[in-house]
Formats: C-alpha cells, sequence, structure tokens
C-alpha cells in the first residue's frame, strides 16, 4: 500500500522539489498549500499547476489569512527589501523584515491535522538552512522541535499508532544543489514561482532576496533559468 504523505507546496522552486523527492521515494503525496495573506500570492496558481503536473493524490488551498496578525514585509504594505538595502553577503546575518512570524509554525501545524487525519505519518516541508534568508523556522533544530510536539500532542502519536516524522529533504542543500536535484527528477521550474513582490503575475522582480538567491542557483547549477524577469536580467 502507498504511503501517504503530506507536502506543504507553496509554488516555490524548493516545495516542488521537495514534492518530487517524495514522489520518487514512493509516497502517495498530499499537497496542501495556504493562501495566509502573502503579497505574492499568485504563487498558489503555480502550486495549483504543479501540483497536477507532477502527480499529486490530491491538493487542497487552504485559504487563512493571517496578514492581520502576523506583521511582516510579506504580508503588509511595507516595503519589500531590495539589492542595495539587503546585499547577498549580509543573507542571515540578520532576521530580515520578510520574516513572517511563526508562518512555519502554523503551516506545519495544518500539516499535522491532515497528516493524521489521513493516517499519514509523515510530513514534507522545503525548508532549507544554507541558501535561505536568516528566518529562525528553517533551522534543523525548529523542525525537530516541531515534530517532537507532534508526537506529544495528536491522538495517534499519545495512542502508539503513530509516529511523526517532519521530513526536510533540503535542509543541508544549496540552492544550486537543488536546482540540480530538481533537473534530475524532471521538475518543470518554469511552472515555480519565488518572487517576493511580483510586478505582475507570473513574473518576478528580479531585485528581492529571493529571486537573487534562485538566479544565482541557477548560474551556479549552469542550468538555464527561466523565471521571467521584470528588469530583463
Amino acid at each position: 500500500m502507498t504511503r501517504p504523505a503530506v507536502v506543504l507546496l507553496s509554488g516555490g522552486l524548493d516545495s516542488a522539489v521537495t514534492m518530487a523527492l517524495a514522489r520518487e521515494e514512493g509516497r502517495s503525496v498530499y499537497a496542501l498549500t495556504i493562501l495566509y495573506g502573502q503579497r505574492h500570492a499568485w504563487e498558489v496558481e503555480a502550486a495549483r499547476k504543479l501540483a497536477s503536473r507532477q502527480g499529486a493524490a490530491l491538493h487542497r488551498v487552504l485559504p487563512l489569512d493571517i496578514s492581520s496578525i502576523a506583521v511582516s514585509a510579506l504580508t503588509g504594505h511595507s516595503p519589500v527589501p531590495r539589492e542595495a538595502a539587503s546585499p547577498v553577503t549580509e543573507r542571515g546575518q540578520a532576521i530580515p523584515s520578510t520574516y513572517v512570524p511563526a508562518r512555519n509554525t502554523i503551516l506545519l501545524a495544518l500539516a499535522l491535522a491532515w497528516t493524521e487525519s489521513l493516517g499519514g505519518e509523515e510530513i514534507f516541508i522545503g525548508v532549507n538552512a544554507v541558501d535561505y534568508s536568516g528566518y529562525p523556522d528553517c533551522r534543523p533544530e525548529f523542525l525537530a522541535a516541531f515534530e517532537s510536539l507532534a508526537n506529544m500532542a495528536t491522538k495517534a502519536g499519545v495512542e502508539g499508532k503513530s509516529i511523526f516524522s517532519v521530513r526536510a529533504p533540503l535542509i543541508q542543500l544549496s540552492k544550486s544543489q537543488i536546482i540540480r536535484e530538481g533537473h534530475r527528477l524532471g521538475v518543470d521550474f518554469s511552472l515555480t514561482h519565488s518572487c517576493y513582490d511580483p510586478p505582475a503575475p507570473a513574473a518576478a522582480c528580479g531585485s528581492c532576496d529571493s529571486c537573487r538567491i534562485r538566479r544565482e542557483g541557477f548560474r551556479q547549477a549552469g542550468i538555464p533559468d527561466p523565471t521571467r524577469y521584470a528588469n530583463g536580467s
């Protein structure tokens, strides 16, 4: 019997590769996308396309707008940091304004609820601790703590029917390594969306932290970047 696994699918590059890896391991993928009030909500449409293309057994898009309580440049009206204000050399030295308070805690809690309801044990999440923006909820320590919580706070965990695990297969990979893995797995990167502040649907600004990490990753991987950047680069 194929084992069910819930994959948190944002529509970005990392979550797409994570879903492909779950499928490669033989999991029946239940993709979960949260519309949490992000200004880059175009990624939700990207998630729909990816779930269909990559053979998810089921894809749920859950509206849960946390923008009124989780203050961030990604959920509010403050400007998203651009290249001049956020040089790559400073990445990881401070938590940037694009950090959304408790986002991954909330997303994992929702994924846990669905996982327990499905009778599954695994949650896949595409967080990364190498080429990331300094978010505290992308660290291995956080994932280990949540995994412990999951097994203490659920009926299946307490009764010993399930041992929940949080799978983060990209946690120690660079962006270029992630892109090479996705290329090997046949991920259609043109369907993914990474920009924090898209100037138009399906476009990317090219200067936010996420765009620059993505663009540099493709360059280092030696794989053509299919992204449509607004600045034409």
